[in-house]
């Protein structure tokens, strides 16, 4: 699709400077107002104001889709999920970048490729995310044990040390909802598979490595040691089960490990973390964030450009860790001692990044991911076998890509 008719084709823009809207989710943290109140201070002109948008991501989707199909300028820079940008993008809703107006050479490889979109840079990385396996370091030490690299030793241990200390073995997100998607293409990545083709084009799911996966979680779900009441967890539900004290492992995000820490919590100074496992060893995550992009109709595009370089310099980023407690893109914050000090899971999170890979990417990766959800779910629940799901998957997936 070609450039919007107000972007150049080299990526620049021909707007105007002046008041801008940054639309997001909730500022749980409150990190980012003090971050305008900054910007707004020097830039009388160029003031921005934060628009927030629903706690669901899937609801902050369908807004900023229906100020984009109406060709809004209301909002001006979008603090979108990672998958969005191609979506956005293919549809022209928002402008390629100059790739040499931002630094993302000092950022995270892995990060800068979910703001790319056929060659062309469209965003610039905000956060990042990647899962994580939670551990109750208490426990494995003192039974001699070492934290699980393999899908092989988290079974053993699930099995055989949980029950003996009165605990549940593991769990993740197996609701059927974006979680699960994740939580299914973490264990195709982690046996060597993928879902669809890095371009977005075909489906990859229909191999054996799939099925390993697959098949990994669903021998968990009658064996036991992955607790069946997963099957309804979402992360918060988790975190909550492992921050009772009810869980040897668990996989979750980085921003769990903060509320663990917290007075009250039943694990505070006794778990750990560690990378995902795999079949052979390390696994892979899926990669998690948030990028910001500028709206094809947005009348101000030049502020727009220049507070997104603010938002995203080193400072900012650092606040994005520590007033936020949100995965910094820049790199050399995950080196930092002072932080990871403060911070004891940085480099082994630098580590889960540069292994993780992106959810499939496609424009419609709404109906992918409900394609993924609706067909691993059907499994985990012992509704149809495993290589009936992956078929049924394949199949509502080839449907996808070929009704774009």
């Amino acid at each position: 699709m070609s450039s919007p008719s107000h972007a150049a084709s080299d990526g620049s823009t021909v707007a105007t400077s002046g008041p801008i809207t940054l639309v997001t989710g909730p500022d749980f943290t409150g990190y980012m107002r003090p971050l305008v109140d900054k910007w707004n201070a020097v830039h009388a002109s160029e003031k921005v104001t934060l628009l927030t948008l629903p706690d669901a991501a899937d609801d902050q989707h369908a807004q900023m889709v229906t100020n984009l199909q109406a060709k809004s300028d209301r909002y001006d820079v979008l603090n979108m999920d990672i998958v969005s940008t191609a979506e956005f993008a293919d549809a022209g809703w928002i402008i390629p970048l100059d790739r040499r107006q931002f630094p993302v050479d000092q950022f995270l490889k892995p990060v800068v490729d979910t703001a790319m979109y056929g060659g062309k840079l469209y965003a610039v990385p905000f956060t990042s995310n990647a899962g994580l396996l939670y551990y109750r370091k208490d426990i494995l030490d003192k039974a001699g044990k070492k934290p699980p690299k393999t899908w092989a030793e988290l079974r053993q241990l699930a099995m055989t040390l949980a029950p003996k200390n009165g605990l549940e073995g593991y769990a993740g997100q197996f609701f059927p909802y974006e979680g699960l998607t994740v939580n299914f293409a973490e264990a195709v990545q982690s046996a060597g598979g993928a879902i669809l083709t890095d371009d977005g084009t075909k489906v990859a799911v229909n191999s054996s490595q799939a099925r390993q996966g697959l098949n990994f979680l669903v021998q968990g779900l009658r064996e036991g040691w992955i607790t069946k009441r997963s099957l309804t967890f979402k992360e918060e539900e988790s975190r909550k089960e492992f921050e009772d004290g009810r869980l040897l492992f668990l996989r979750n995000w980085p921003y769990v490990y903060g509320l663990l820490s917290r007075p009250g919590s039943k694990v505070r100074k006794k778990f750990g973390v560690t990378l995902l496992p795999g079949q052979d060893g390390p696994g892979s995550s899926s990669l998690g964030g948030a990028n910001l992009a500028v709206s094809a109709y947005s009348r101000h595009q030049k502020t727009a450009i220049a507070f997104i370089k603010y938002f995203t310099s080193l400072e900012n980023e650092r606040a994005v860790l520590t007033q936020g407690s949100f995965p910094p893109v820049w790199a050399r914050l995950y080196d930092d001692p002072a932080l990871i000090k403060r911070f004891p899971y940085l480099p082994v999170l630098k580590q889960s990044i540069l292994a993780a890979k992106p959810r499939p990417v496609s424009p419609n990766y709404n109906q992918v991911s409900l394609a993924i959800s609706n067909a691993a779910s059907g499994a985990l629940n012992f509704r149809q076998t495993p290589d009936a799901a992956i078929s049924q998957m394949a199949g509502d997936l080839g449907s996808v890509i070929t009704n774009r």
